[in-house]
């Protein structure tokens, strides 16, 4: 079953409608999908469910405020704006570590901070269209692709990729991390 009850990721991206711009439904249900993903990977209470909504939001918004594919860095500043806003600096750590170690290739182990690991495998689940399912059933990545359609995510990536490679082929995946 799939929670939809993500009004705080919802409620933060309204705030970044005309900077994501024609791009926005598609991010907004990318975000909301990896949240999905990662709520079904492991159950999260309150405080853990609004540390993977506000580092969803934020986590690839640097392609936006930066018009770059090397969006990580980016992506951290207005997640921290965000937390001091709101009185949050205390998971100022944890959020960046969300955004900056979610393209990495393999396991983020740091038994402090076990929410980056899972929002990690959040978003290569919907990343790599399920082709990475962490055991998550095919129907349920179905359920969550008819519940939040793809609006030209993936496809905008490419594009933005392709635009990135030919202006810098020996860097062509700079969000990827070891």
């Amino acid at each position: 079953m799939i929670d939809t009850r993500l009004t705080l990721l919802d409620s933060i991206l309204d705030d970044w409608r005309e900077v994501i711009g024609d791009d926005f439904e598609g991010y907004r249900n990318h975000c909301r999908r990896m949240v999905s993903c990662c709520l079904a990977l492991q159950g999260c209470d309150d405080v853990a469910r609004q540390k993977l909504m506000i580092a969803a939001a934020f986590h690839d918004i640097g392609i936006w405020t930066d018009n770059t594919l090397d969006y990580l860095p980016p992506s951290v500043t207005p997640a921290m704006a965000y937390l001091k806003d709101k009185g949050l600096e205390a998971w100022s750590e944890e959020i960046s570590l969300m955004i900056t170690e979610h393209h990495k290739l393999s396991a983020f182990d740091d038994p402090r901070y076990p929410l980056v690991e899972l929002f990690r495998k959040g978003d290569l689940v919907d990343f790599s269209l399920g082709l990475v399912r962490f055991g998550l059933p095919r129907a349920f990545l179905k359920e969550l692709r008819r519940t939040w359609p793809n609006a030209g995510f993936h496809k905008r990536l490419l594009q933005l990729a392709s635009h990135w490679f030919v202006r810098h082929p020996l860097n062509p995946a700079p969000m990827m991390k070891r």
